[in-house]
């Protein structure tokens, strides 16, 4: 995660950015007012001493007492000044003097400028010590507020990132995953707060990231019991199908032979099978399904699925692997692969085999974008180009390799049809879970 796309840094930027810009604002404000006394002061006090001056006509003489000075025409004067003096106005400057800092008061005598000056450094002094005070509060205080904002930012950040997490363990297929942050009625212990006689207490505050979570939680608390309620209706009714089903295979078998028998065998057929598929999708989402495991070659045992499986399809072993699955089960998986790209793609099809890796591909039109983002779907095939069918082999494929913690993949050739990749896991066995050939999952 990059630091400038990280939502806490983000806020803690911003809070300090707005601190700092506060901070100049006021240290600029502070500064003018504070500056304005200051140099005020020593104005008025200079101003005092001009018109002491010449009303004590000091400037027939010059003279010096205590810190003033005075002086007719001194060479010192600012331009700006000695120009003010000429249209017979007085007034004072911030100037210099034998290259000290002075604050310059004159006004007209007869002919001639009177000047009258106070030294200037330690006002200077003063000046910039309070400049230094004002940035180093500026300097903490945008600190501060950095601090404080990171702190909030990261409460903030660490409950959104909980509530992506948990939006990607349900989009993942883990229905039961929740955040579970206390609701606005709950204390901070997660119990309900209450006032009064039992009254339920207001919320103190609003909080969006709660309400998002909670919407979250809600959501999947809905999908999950949607997605129940689909899994009971299908299991009842391939159950309830079943029975009638295996006797009306058994009746239709008394028909006399001839065109129609066997058209309603085949439609009872068809029907017969695609009910023993909702049973086995309802059995494999149960999670009730558990797998034999046993240690084989993984390359005789693809050979012998893909002769089973009675399609024509080329088997190529470029390096076999010994592997420890349920054979049963694979043999389930490799025939729905080959019925798929058999009935939706095209020949040749192929079957490859790479250490624990096996790839089963046609050359058909591939397959559709959503089942390769999505995963399959029951009852929904993607796209009319791969044919027609109920969409159920693929799901009981991604079934059965969930049992056998087989890794899937869908994805399309680069020169055209559809790939299906399956990663068998190697070296998960204990000697202890292995014994006789045989382990139970």
């Amino acid at each position: 995660m990059r630091v400038t796309s990280s939502l806490r840094w983000k806020i803690a930027l911003t809070t300090t950015a707005v601190c700092c810009a506060v901070a100049a604002v006021l240290g600029i404000l502070v500064h003018n007012v504070v500056a304005r006394q200051i140099v005020g002061e020593v104005r008025k006090d200079v101003d005092r001493d001009l018109d002491h001056a010449l009303a004590l006509a000091q400037y027939q003489y010059g003279t010096s007492h205590g810190d003033v000075n005075v002086a007719l025409d001194p060479s010192g004067l600012p331009e700006p000044l000695r120009r003010l003096v000429a249209r017979g106005r007085t007034g004072s400057m911030v100037g210099e003097r034998a290259g000290k800092p002075v604050m310059w008061a004159a006004g007209p005598a007869d002919d001639k400028v009177l000047a009258v000056w106070l030294p200037y450094e330690s006002t200077r002094h003063r000046l910039r010590d309070i400049d230094t005070a004002i940035l180093a509060s500026a300097a903490l205080a945008a600190g501060v507020v950095a601090l404080a904002g990171l702190f909030l930012a990261n409460r903030i950040s660490r409950r959104l990132t909980t509530t992506a997490a948990v939006a990607r363990r349900i989009s993942a297929g883990d229905l039961d995953a929740r955040v579970g942050f206390p609701t606005e009625q709950d204390g901070g212990d997660g119990t309900e707060g209450t006032t009064g006689a039992g009254s339920r207490r207001r919320p103190r505050h609003h909080d969006e990231v709660r309400d998002v979570a909670q919407a979250l939680d809600s959501m999947a608390r809905s999908l999950q019991e949607r997605i129940e309620a689909e899994k009971r209706f299908t299991a009842d009714v391939a159950h309830e199908l079943r029975t009638p089903l295996t006797g009306s295979l058994a009746a239709a078998a008394l028909l006399p032979e001839g065109r129609p028998k066997e058209m309603i065998n085949d439609r009872l057929k068809a029907l017969h099978l695609l009910t023993e598929d909702l049973l086995e999708i309802s059995r494999l989402e149960s999670g009730v399904e558990h797998a034999d495991l046993t240690r084989m070659e993984l390359g005789e045992a693809v050979r012998r699925a893909v002769a089973g499986a009675r399609l024509e399809a080329s088997v190529r072993i470029i390096r076999d692997a010994v592997v420890f699955t349920d054979r049963r089960r694979l043999d389930r998986i490799l025939a729905n692969l080959l019925v798929n790209a058999d009935k939706h793609g095209e020949p040749p099809v192929e079957v490859t085999v790479e250490g624990p890796v096996v790839v089963v591909r046609d050359h058909g039109p591939g397959y559709p974008p959503e089942l390769i983002e999505q995963g399959p779907q029951r009852f929904r095939t993607g796209d009319p180009g791969r044919g027609r069918g109920h969409g159920l082999g693929l799901a009981i494929v991604v079934g059965q390799a969930s049992v056998l913690d087989i890794a899937l993949g869908f994805a399309n050739a680069p020169d055209g049809g559809a790939m299906t990749t399956l990663r068998l896991p190697v070296g998960r066995l204990t000697d202890e879970r292995f014994t006789g050939g045989t382990s139970q999952r």
